[in-house]
């Protein structure tokens, strides 16, 4: 059964249920639950859990690595990428979500959803508009090898001139990441003109580029569509 939201809107929508309505939030989360078809929020949550392909995709990330999460709006990318990070932060990593699509007060937000408090020593949230390759590499100076890096999004990073493009901003931070041995995961956008019908999943042909880059960068991709994910080499 697909679920009608992302698991952190739906916790969300839990929370607000609780305050409005001034019932308990398990009993909220339970309601939630049997709208989308479960007994309770522990089944939901076992059934999410048996599907969650993060613990294996983190386990196969190496120092370096250069990760491309590709899926069109609303197909649990950006769910994906933090559960991941999640993952990492559990097995005692260092972790950041660098984010140009949210409020701070929103990523905090869905960063808790995720067990990922902050602010953390052990985790770095940054919603500055001056994110760029040059601005977290400075935010990231003296984070250990292993850590793990989410950039929300890849395009983002070029929406504003006053930056260097973004072909050679990821280039700054494939060094960056070969040379620290970190592990850097960017959410991207598919271009609308990936056609579902011809092809079942997108791949890095798709991805949308209005300024194009060297995607040999990337030395993983993963894709998602209508619950199904390709993970692998780019």
């Amino acid at each position: 059964m697909k679920l009608s939201a992302p698991i952190f809107q739906l916790k969300r929508r839990a929370k607000s249920m609780s305050r409005e309505r001034k019932i308990p939030l398990v009993d909220a989360l339970n309601r939630v639950a049997e709208g989308e078809g479960f007994g309770a929020w522990s089944l939901l949550a076992a059934r999410y859990a048996k599907r969650d392909p993060a613990p294996a995709i983190l386990a196969s990330l190496e120092p370096g690595d250069m990760v491309l999460i590709g899926a069109r709006p609303m197909q649990g990318k950006t769910m994906l990428a933090l559960k991941i990070l999640a993952e990492a932060h559990k097995a005692g990593r260092y972790c950041a979500y660098f984010t140009l699509e949210h409020t701070s007060a929103e990523a905090a937000e869905i960063l808790g959803s995720y067990g990922l408090e902050t602010p953390s020593p052990e985790v770095l949230l940054d919603t500055s508009d001056a994110i760029s390759a040059d601005y977290m590499i400075a935010k990231l100076a003296g984070a250990k090898s292993g850590a793990v890096i989410v950039v929300d999004y890849l395009q983002a990073l070029d929406h504003q001139r006053d930056k260097p493009p973004l072909a050679e901003q990821v280039l700054a931070l494939k060094a960056f990441a070969d040379g620290a041995g970190l592990i850097i995961a960017f959410i991207s956008q598919i271009d609308r003109h990936y056609d579902a019908a011809a092809k079942a999943l997108p791949d890095i042909s798709d991805v949308h580029m209005p300024n194009r880059i060297d995607t040999s960068v990337f030395s993983k991709t993963c894709f998602l569509r209508d619950g199904e994910i390709v993970f692998g080499g780019a």
